[in-house]
């Protein structure tokens, strides 16, 4: 499943838009849950297009560039449907960043290991700030059900990251 192509129809459930408005608004508002890059944006419109999905139409203002409107069609209100549905009914399990260095820790000093561990408690204390910093979204639950839920993984992280430190810390006291 493309949670990728879910985002852009999603966007297009809203109101009609050109290229750019979908890349300034996942950049400015969905940086904590997306990391899609412009030209993945501009892609995945020219997919949709080809798949019936998208309409596009070209919009000329004054002396600018001609720019492509992009509105969904009723192929792609079915697959934007699709989409959420599977989406939201996927469990994957998951391994996150740093599980493979956590296998192999025991070839580090303890002494080692809780300073890295603290450097990377640092840096998930920051995204915690962040994401805690984002503010409320005013229409529906769904955007802040998202924040809400990156918040949530963040902090089991954190209370990971502080018992094991803490462990290793008792370890060495032994």
């Amino acid at each position: 499943m493309d949670e990728r192509e879910l985002l852009v129809l999603g966007l297009l459930m809203t109101q009609s838009q050109h290229g750019y408005q979908i890349n300034d608004f996942i950049e400015r508002n969905l940086g904590q849950v997306s990391d899609m890059k412009k030209a993945t944006a501009y892609s995945i419109l020219k997919r949709l297009d080809k798949q019936g999905c998208v309409d596009v139409t070209v919009e000329q203002e004054g002396n600018r560039p001609p720019r492509q409107i992009y509105s969904i069609t009723d192929r792609g209100r079915e697959l934007f449907y699709d989409l959420l549905r599977s989406s939201l009914a996927h469990a994957e399990n998951v391994t996150p960043a740093g599980e493979i260095g956590l296998m192999f820790i025991d070839h580090l000093s303890r002494k080692d290991a809780k300073e890295l561990l603290k450097i990377k408690l640092e840096k998930m204390n920051q995204l915690i700030e962040a994401c805690s910093s984002i503010p409320s979204h005013e229409e529906g639950i769904g955007v802040n059900l998202s924040f809400r839920h990156r918040l949530a993984l963040l902090e089991c992280n954190r209370t990971f990251l502080i018992q094991t430190i803490q462990e290793l810390e008792n370890e060495s006291a032994v």
